[in-house]
């Protein structure tokens, strides 16, 4: 597949970020490192969205300096027997996708740093993220911690700037390239899903992890480098846990299948969620089903340049309380009854992370992608229910990228 990006948009992205920081500091910017999987293996490699975005670099802990006119890179060195199973990194390469023509060792790209970091009192960077995010339950890649330790090595009283404002607000509007690998990645999902999904297909699979492997089949011969999140395929009461991602059930005729997925084109993700009944589906499935079609159909009405998130989600949230209401599910609208069977947000921006970066209290405005995603899930009933697609915010309205999925049952 022919790249969407060439090293013109990287080069971009830094002077665009040099504009929106004001400050004289050198900026300095670390990929991701590898992460061990078991003894001396890793897990497979995923780069820093930011570093991306100003590099268009997928190979692990370089830095990329940039210093008023000035913008190099630093390459650490590899021992002979890594480059023999990772492959050597080539200056060429780098410079040729980056833009960038400067490429330092690890030793000279540091000593020119140093002779820098000298003479400033701050640099800008990135901050680190805390080791461990509890809420998440995950632990984040130490790339950045380990810059900043290095930095400080080198002059323990510098200051350092955040960057992290200007690149979310950089990034929270896409530019024609991004939005091209979105809708590109949108299309594969789109014609993986229908091929998955059609009718015989569908009731001959035995188990979810076979609807999984036909998705996972119809992605990478389309061209998608996988999947862009690890994907959701959960039938009957599983669909009630929302990252149920085992996908070891076993089908059944008389549930629903509640598929979530997205397949990535160069880094860029598609999201999309489509519940289709294993057999014919009951009155009450087909119930709960409209009554999410109509909470999305009521959200995508609301989405334009200018809404603020948090109106958006509240309006939405009451709306589905009156759905609720009306299935029998709840007697009153309060927050907290809704969120009972509603108990995700509607909403959250897409790009380069399937949950991009982007600021919920700022007024949409033309060129962000966003998904709309609402649900509704009665465990005590086995069903779960999801309709979630892929909008562009225009000047006019929205554009739904993944329009040509059907929402049917």
């Amino acid at each position: 597949m022919e790249s969407h990006f060439v090293s013109d948009f990287f080069a971009g992205n830094r002077q665009r970020l040099r504009e929106l920081f004001t400050g004289t500091a050198p900026i300095v910017i670390t990929a991701n490192g590898l992460l061990q999987r078991g003894a001396d293996s890793t897990y497979g490699f995923a780069q820093d969205a930011n570093f991306w975005y100003l590099t268009g670099i997928d190979e692990p802990d370089i830095i990329l300096v940039m210093d008023r006119d000035k913008e190099y890179l630093i390459v650490p060195a590899r021992s002979h027997s890594r480059e023999a199973f990772d492959g050597a990194i080539t200056t060429e390469a780098l410079s040729r996708r980056s833009g960038i023509q400067t490429v330092y060792d690890g030793a000279a790209g540091w000593e020119q740093l140093e002779k820098r970091l000298k003479k400033v009192q701050h640099v800008a960077t990135i901050a680190q993220a805390p080791p461990y995010i509890e809420q998440y339950g995950l632990y984040t890649n130490p790339a950045r911690a380990a810059l900043i330790t290095q930095l400080k090595a080198r002059k323990s009283d510098l200051g350092l700037l955040d960057l992290s404002q200007h690149i979310r607000l950089m990034r929270m509007i896409k530019q024609p390239a991004e939005l091209k690998a979105i809708q590109a990645a949108i299309n594969i999902t789109i014609s993986s899903v229908k091929e998955a999904f059609v009718p015989s297909k569908l009731q001959s699979y035995k188990y979810e992890y076979e609807l999984e492997a036909r998705l996972a089949y119809g992605f990478r011969k389309r061209g998608a480098s996988g999947h862009a999140f690890e994907p959701i395929v959960a039938s009957g009461k599983r669909a009630c846990t929302l990252h149920n991602v085992s996908n070891e059930g076993k089908l059944s005729a008389d549930e629903l299948v509640l598929a979530d997925v997205g397949a990535e084109v160069e880094h860029y993700a598609a999201d999309i969620t489509r519940t289709r009944s294993m057999g014919a589906p009951s009155r009450r499935q087909l119930a709960v089903h409209a009554a999410v079609l109509e909470v999305q159909r009521f959200a995508f009405d609301l989405l334009r340049p200018g809404m603020i998130m948090s109106d958006y989600e509240q309006q939405v949230e009451h709306f589905m309380g009156e759905k609720l209401r009306e299935l029998g599910l709840i007697k009153t609208i309060t927050h907290e009854n809704v969120r009972l069977y509603y108990p995700h947000a509607t909403s959250h921006f897409l790009g380069l992370n399937v949950h991009d970066v982007g600021d919920y209290e700022r007024p949409l405005e033309a060129g962000v992608v966003m998904t709309v995603e609402p649900g509704i899930y009665i465990p005590e009933e086995g069903i779960g229910v999801r309709i979630e697609d892929d909008v562009l915010i225009t000047s006019a309205g929205i554009k739904i990228l993944s329009e040509k999925l059907s929402r049917d049952l």
